[in-house]
């Protein structure tokens, strides 16, 4: 039975609560309808506020429903529990959605990540990949004047002023060229977007101050400042454009992956057209009940092309979700939205070529991988119980690519250990480590994600030693 919204919905951001509904489903509709309208919020006091009354309304959700299950029986504990669930997921995904900028980006992450969170929070923050709400296109309309020098109804053909996709940076419209009619998908950045990230990396800045006094304290800031710049630079369209161009040189016609050309004359640093591809996201691909073979068709196409752009343009894509994908009818797999991408430096190329060589050829080298991985101290190298954990989650990270023959990735113990051996290493504080290393955990967790949902059985060994340096 559908647990009962109308009080569910009572802790969502103020200024954005839809009026009551009597389902789950009907509760998103109506306030995503409400949150259309809303402006982003800028300043940093102001994001900081909406944070913080988020975590204060959940805890206090949680604390009701222990108090309530003193006096129940185990059934009503379980049924309440998962009422408690949902009552903080919408609460997230309210407060996500309304937010967007870098605090959408880690509801994404939640959601892709099975075992992370209860099934109830991924379930509703799924929502933020295929229906995250979007901007009413009078908020975007003076985006699109100052950009692109008139209003897009001027300058494209059959316009759709509904945007059909929506993420944390920007939202996307369809619309045909002028002259050619070529179909293309327009993506518009929110006004403020680039002021929205730096406002909340403020923020986290000051949530992590008193680490300043650790000895790690100039290893995480280096970090931190990649971080940053990995998400200023999603909020620069011409930096996407030149990803897309990179990545779409990379494949052949016959290889059946889609990267979308960019048409540069109506693009700008805020405004991205690019041809426009037609397919279906994961979920509904998952709908149609594919065969084995098939699943195991397209992550061999997933596998593909991350390992090419790493391997040959050193191109790490570190998005990879759900949204990013389209199930093309025609059996051909489309590969979106370049701006979460590292351009990989000469010293970047030589430590993964480093971490490889180790783990296949020379095994007495992979203590030295995981010290300069970890930008290791003396002291801490010779802290044997740290050396370990990262030798553990190391084996993890190649444990698909050290076996012969198809790897399945549908089995969720797999999954749950790397997170928990990564989740040991957060909890221990061992958080040392190259930046680039940033970009191959997001791509690696991401990835791994994406497969365990296809359920996808995959022979990355082959891939992966085709298309890196290994033999070479």
């Amino acid at each position: 039975m559908e647990p009962q919204v109308t009080d569910l919905i009572a802790a969502l951001p103020e200024g954005i609560e839809p009026p009551l509904a009597t389902t789950a489903e009907q509760a998103l509709h109506q306030f995503a309808r409400d949150l259309a309208r809303k402006p982003l919020p800028v300043g940093r006091m102001r994001r900081l506020w909406t944070l913080g009354t988020l975590q204060a309304k959940i805890a206090a959700a949680y604390f009701a429903w222990w108090l309530r299950t003193l006096r129940t029986d185990a059934d009503d504990r379980l049924r309440q529990r998962d009422e408690t669930h949902l009552k903080a997921a919408l609460q997230v995904l309210g407060t996500m959605s309304y937010l967007r900028g870098a605090v959408m980006k880690v509801g994404q992450l939640l959601a892709n990540h099975p075992n992370v969170v209860p099934h109830e929070f991924s379930d509703v923050l799924g929502r933020l990949y295929f229906e995250a709400p979007p901007m009413h296109f009078s908020l975007l309309r003076e985006q699109v004047r100052n950009e692109l020098g008139g209003d897009p109804e001027e300058i494209f053909d059959d316009f759709e002023t509904k945007a059909f996709a929506a993420a944390s940076f920007g939202q996307v419209h369809r619309a045909r060229l002028k002259g050619s009619g070529q179909r293309v998908a327009i993506k518009i950045q929110y006004p403020h977007i680039g002021r929205v990230v730096r406002d909340d990396f403020r923020n986290l800045r000051a949530t992590i101050l008193p680490m300043r006094l650790s000895g790690d304290w100039e290893n995480l800031m280096e970090t931190f400042d990649d971080i940053r710049r990995m998400l200023d630079a999603e909020t620069d369209y011409e930096h996407e454009a030149e990803n897309l161009r990179i990545a779409r040189s990379a494949f052949a016609e016959d290889e059946c992956i889609v990267v979308p050309r960019v048409f540069p004359e109506v693009s700008t640093r805020r405004v991205l057209t690019m041809e426009y591809l037609d397919g279906v996201h994961l979920d509904r691909f998952l709908a149609t009940n594919p065969s084995q073979e098939l699943r195991d068709r397209f992550g061999h196409m997933i596998t593909l092309a991350c390992s090419r752009l790493q391997f040959r343009p050193n191109l790490l894509y570190a998005d990879i979700q759900p949204g990013n994908y389209f199930f093309m009818p025609d059996g051909r797999l489309g590969f979106i939205d370049f701006g979460c991408c590292h351009r990989c430096s000469a010293n970047d190329v030589d430590y993964m070529r480093e971490c490889q060589e180790a783990w296949f050829s020379r095994p007495e080298d992979v203590r030295a991988t995981i010290i300069r991985a970890g930008c290791l101290t003396p002291r801490q190298q010779a802290d044997e119980r740290r050396m370990q954990l990262m030798k553990d989650y190391t084996a993890w990270v190649w444990e698909p690519i050290d076996r012969d023959g198809p790897f399945d990735f549908s089995n969720a113990d797999y999954f749950r250990r790397g997170v928990a051996l990564y989740g040991e290493l957060l909890k221990r504080r061992y958080v040392r480590s190259l930046p680039v290393n940033t970009w191959i955990t997001r791509l690696i967790f991401g990835y791994r994600a994406m497969m365990y949902h296809l359920r996808a059985r995959v022979n990355i060994a082959t891939i992966f030693r085709s298309e890196s340096t290994i033999g070479r």
